[in-house]
């Protein structure tokens, strides 16, 4: 906690919250990678309105500081899609797996779990991009690794990257390991890795001075407590039922703090548990990226300036070789395009020998991804699309 003056929007939510109903002049529409990742949403909307010289201005203030490797997609194992040439942007269908830690105050590597993990496929034309959510709780075949010391077995596949991570070999490792648990899950080839560290984006948010989300039913948080009247976080184990003093998250779209918008992205205790953080974290990035492309952030280049030194420390990638600013550049038709959020397991728990298990029809996901036939699966199995709960007003 940052003191009671953070703490006052918290309070007013735990109290009740509501709109404003206040009518928004019109923004342009936010740029998909935007929708996904405030980091290139705000480079692609400079693409459009900023010029050449402001975009390689900002576009060094974020690659400063982003960590990068060719370790992941190189690795042996089929990892990377072979259609690929390293160092080249591929011309056709791509996938990239967005992997987000939940790194709590004070965990250094080795001890964060990839409790986010995002499928992003993008069409041969590159202006339409598909968002699959693998549940953190999925049993999968974590496969050996001898370079990292990680032997075989089943366990729930979030826990991948922490094998990897162990022994020094830091987040390069567990994104490798990572990767090899999804790619033998799925059969999908990547071309692209992202590490994402969700508490790195308190700073962004701190630097944007909040969002603006909506709280579709009501949820109560896990790590906060209200205690006369104030908002403290609550040490100790992660309780199974509610306390009695829980902050809650009730129903109705505000402007939360950094730290409340933060928490209401992991808020999971609800009947469909996992899947409503799934849907919390997208309503995030899109209430992120409405903000980062509004005329008050983009016509501010110190605030811009801000943001991405923010961003790219929170980021991590492995682009097979290519230089960031040439991925990014060769991703530009996606700033017109639109992300489409696909379920899993139908959107609820498929419970499965100690975690969940994978449905048939979300298999059969997975191969029309791996064989590039997504939209041809979807027109079939339009039920796969999520069409309502969580885009922020």
């Amino acid at each position: 906690m940052r003191g009671d003056r953070d703490a006052r929007p918290g309070q007013r939510n735990a109290q009740g919250g509501g709109g404003t109903g206040k009518k928004k002049s019109k923004r342009p529409k936010a740029p998909l990678w935007a929708k996904l990742l405030t980091t290139f949403g705000v480079i692609m909307a400079l693409v459009g309105v900023g010029g050449l010289v402001s975009v390689k201005y900002f576009l060094g203030q974020l690659t400063s500081n982003i960590q990068t490797t060719s370790s992941v997609l190189s690795a042996a194992g089929g990892l990377g899609n072979t259609n690929a040439k390293a160092g080249q942007l591929p011309k056709g269908a791509m996938n990239m797996l967005l992997l987000g830690l939940d790194t709590r105050t004070g965990w250094g590597d080795g001890e964060s779990r990839s409790d986010t993990i995002l499928i992003l496929h993008i069409t041969a034309s590159h202006d339409k991009a598909y968002m699959i959510s693998i549940p953190r709780d999925t049993v999968a075949k974590i496969p050996a690794d001898e370079e990292l010391g990680v032997r075989e077995q089943t366990t729930k596949i979030n826990a991948a990257y922490l094998f990897g991570s162990q022994n020094g070999h830091g987040w390069q490792g567990g994104a490798k390991m990572a990767t090899k648990a999804i790619h033998e899950l799925t059969g999908i080839e990547f071309d692209g890795v992202m590490v994402i560290d969700f508490n790195g984006f308190k700073g962004i948010l701190e630097a944007m001075g909040g969002v603006h989300l909506c709280v579709d039913k009501e949820m109560w948080s896990s790590h906060y407590l209200v205690k006369n009247g104030k908002i403290e976080y609550a040490h100790g184990a992660d309780p199974k039922s509610k306390p009695r003093d829980a902050l809650v998250f009730k129903k109705g779209c505000r402007n939360m703090a950094p730290w409340e918008a933060l928490e209401f992205s992991r808020l999971r205790h609800s009947s469909n548990g996992d899947y409503d953080r799934q849907r919390h974290q997208q309503q995030l990035l899109r209430a992120m990226a409405k903000k980062a492309s509004s005329a008050g952030i983009m016509g501010n280049p110190s605030k811009v300036a801000k943001i991405l030194a923010a961003a790219g420390k929170s980021l991590k990638m492995d682009t097979n070789g290519v230089p960031v600013d040439n991925f990014i550049f060769g991703l530009k038709g996606l700033a017109a395009g639109d992300l489409i959020p696909i379920k899993t397991n139908g959107g609820t728990f498929n419970g499965g020998n100690g975690g969940e298990a994978i449905s048939d029809d979300t298999r059969a996901l997975f191969e029309a991804t791996s064989a590039d036939k997504l939209p041809e699966f979807l027109l079939r199995h339009p039920e796969n699309v999520i069409t309502d709960g969580g885009a922020a007003s």
